[in-house]
């Protein structure tokens, strides 16, 4: 363990985790709430969002304006964002204002004051975020596929909610929410850079001492995969194309090994379905393949973006190259080049302080505790010829593997899309 690690607990149960950066200039620190779109009530879909938006509205001691001068005044950033499991509110400022910053996070976190006029207001922003996002196909397709791959299950629900959701929404659902959900052991508090953990705790009890403790555990389920195919007929420009099938969770012991098969398949300019799909055939300028882990489970989904009479040839060169890989395995000096290509990645992001932060409210969030870079790395060194054969046999089943397209003209493959098969 690293010595400029620390963690304490306060006696509410929120948890602060520190480590010590001492040459940076700025502090990153974040309030991390373990509560996310999973945990919402079917008829409550995108209550955490709302929530992370509202409290930005107001607070006791500030409004809107005023919280967002508190730091930008300084030169600092202040933002959040709301995923399916959790919600994080965080702040960047120089050293000297670290206070300021974590003030300011826990009035958000703590004193959120909501007036009527403001929760209409946002209720109407929200609703054109989402019809925003309608016009998105770049980030609609995976909603498509989450709603898809998980049907039936908290996983496949949009962040945003749904038009339907946030306009029967009340205020008295939303300070519910606030008031259950941000308190004690359901929050972290994380902060990187120049920072004395043991001044950056009192300030942390001066702050949060009016959070209770929380003991209603949101009770999670694994969600079970389930395979389709489909198209949604959009007038646009370009078709679009995501292809997906399972992979680790957060706490399997293959997690690395789906780091470097996801890096080999479509994780930069050298990977396999970027140099085929668009360097040696020209079919697509975006291409490119993701590893999403949640807590207890997880996928891969390779992107591309092409005209609409090329979507056959590019699910066909990445059915080949899936097949590929299940058939071959990955060879040493492959396996080597992504490692090394993981492990620069790594090392470059944890120059970034932000990131340190992040990967230290994560780290306590799944595996209560901390990992520092050095330990990753040596995960991600330990992975194998023969860990990568025991992760595809694993994991590569290829019959799970789903398609959505979103695009113009596509009907026209609806009956070939329902028949395709990537096992053969």
């Amino acid at each position: 363990m690293s010595a400029a690690y620390k963690k304490s607990v306060l006696s509410n149960g929120v948890r602060v985790v520190t480590e010590q950066h001492s040459h940076s200039k700025s502090v990153s620190i974040g309030v991390w709430v373990l509560t996310g779109t999973r945990d919402e009530a079917p008829e409550d879909v995108g209550l955490s969002h709302f929530v992370e938006h509202l409290v930005f509205k107001g607070t006791k001691t500030r409004n809107a304006y005023q919280i967002a001068k508190s730091l930008e005044s300084l030169g600092g950033d202040l933002n959040a964002y709301t995923t399916r499991e959790y919600t994080n509110y965080h702040c960047l400022v120089l050293k000297e204002d670290w206070k300021i910053g974590l003030e300011v996070l826990s009035d958000l976190v703590c004193n959120m004051k909501l007036l009527k006029k403001d929760f209409e207001l946002e209720k109407k922003v929200i609703l054109q975020e989402i019809a925003m996002s309608d016009d998105t196909p770049e980030d609609l397709i995976y909603d498509y596929f989450f709603e898809g791959v998980y049907k039936n299950h908290p996983l496949s629900r949009q962040i945003l909610g749904e038009s339907k959701t946030i306009e029967k929404m009340t205020q008295k659902k939303v300070l519910d929410f606030y008031k259950h959900f941000y308190q004690g052991e359901n929050l972290i508090i994380s902060a990187a850079g120049p920072v004395d953990h043991d001044q950056f705790v009192i300030q942390c009890q001066k702050f949060f001492r009016t959070r209770k403790r929380f003991t209603a555990k949101a009770v999670r389920r694994a969600p079970r995969w389930k395979t389709f195919n489909k198209i949604y007929e959009r007038d646009m420009e370009q078709a679009h194309i995501l292809v997906g099938f399972p992979a680790t969770s957060f706490h399997d012991k293959y997690r690395f090994e789906a780091f470097v098969v996801n890096a080999l398949l479509g994780g930069g300019m050298t990977s396999r379905l970027y140099q085929n799909i668009r360097e040696k055939n020209g079919l697509a300028y975006s291409v490119f393949s993701s590893l999403n882990t949640n807590v207890d489970s997880g996928n891969i989904t390779v992107y591309a973006g092409t005209d609409a009479k090329n979507v056959k040839r590019v699910i066909q060169i990445i059915k080949d190259e899936l097949l590929r890989l299940k058939k071959d395995g990955i060879k040493a000096s492959d396996i080597n080049l992504f490692k090394t290509q993981v492990r620069g990645q790594l090392l470059m992001g944890s120059d970034e302080i932000e990131n340190r932060m992040s990967s230290l409210g994560i780290n306590e969030m799944i595996f209560n505790g901390y990992r520092s870079v050095d330990q990753i790395i040596k995960e991600v060194e330990k992975v194998s010829e023969k860990s990568i054969k025991e992760y595809i046999k694993k994991y590569m089943d290829l019959s799970k593997t789903s398609v959505v397209l979103v695009g113009p003209g596509l009907n026209q493959h609806k009956e070939w899309l329902n028949s395709y098969k990537f096992t053969k």
